[in-house]
């Protein structure tokens, strides 16, 4: 199976001095080719039983509603043509309204909400469109610099369709005045790459009173790939 090349700069750079922790976990050795057929041939066959009722609703896992925004998140999961991304398992994570993680390493102060967890998992369709409802994440400090704040996002999991197409990106709100304080996603040299990790708002997708909508599509490799490794 052969793939377009990727562009120079679509894709982080693995030591990125701003984002410090790079300097110390990143690749000190050029990478290595593996001629390993069986990840790049081999393909996926994600189970429906995988997801469960309300898992591609994240306000719907607690007794209660969740504190904050409620939104709606859809795309589509292509590749480098445009072609689907079938039946594929798409993961997602975030933190809560208030920019927290339910995680025990999370420890700053904003409150952790009882009613949301922020995990989620769903399929990709025959159109290879995904969507969830979620509660709007916020911003939160992680320490890497002076005023470090990270902007809101929601961490997308992916698989395509073999075994060497899992990815994992970030999908971020437009106009957040944080993106250009933030090493993570100015990490990635290519200012149209960058670009490919910003939802849209779209009026189509949102729910009437209920929630805003956002649309964030991920082409999974080739010439205009998502910006992965975030």
């Amino acid at each position: 199976m052969e793939f377009d090349t990727v562009p120079p700069g679509t894709h982080p750079t693995l030591i990125y001095p701003p984002y410090k922790s790079t300097v110390k976990r990143g690749p000190a050795q050029p990478p290595l080719r593996i001629h390993a057929r069986a990840p790049a041939s081999t393909n996926l066959a994600a189970h429906s039983g995988l997801i469960l009722p309300n898992d591609t609703d994240l306000t719907a896992h607690g007794r209660g509603e969740p504190l904050g925004e409620k939104i709606v998140v859809t795309g589509r999961v292509v590749d480098e043509d445009g072609k689907p991304v079938r039946n594929s398992l798409v993961e997602v994570w975030q933190a809560n309204s208030a920019g927290r993680y339910w995680h025990k390493r999370d420890q700053h102060a904003a409150p952790l909400d009882p009613n949301f967890y922020g995990l989620g998992k769903m399929l990709t369709d025959d159109d290879g469109r995904y969507r969830f409802v979620t509660i709007k994440p916020g911003p939160y400090p992680w320490g890497n610099h002076d005023k470090a704040w990270r902007p809101a996002h929601i961490h997308f999991s992916m698989f395509g369709n073999v075994y060497a197409q899992r990815l994992v990106t970030q999908m971020y709100f437009p106009s957040d005045p944080l993106f250009e304080f933030d090493p993570i996603f100015q990490s990635i040299p290519d200012v149209a790459a960058r670009q490919r990790l910003i939802s849209r708002f779209s009026i189509e997708e949102t729910v009437g009173s209920e929630m805003l909508g956002y649309v964030f599509d991920i082409v999974l490799r080739g010439r205009n790939a998502t910006p992965m490794n975030l």
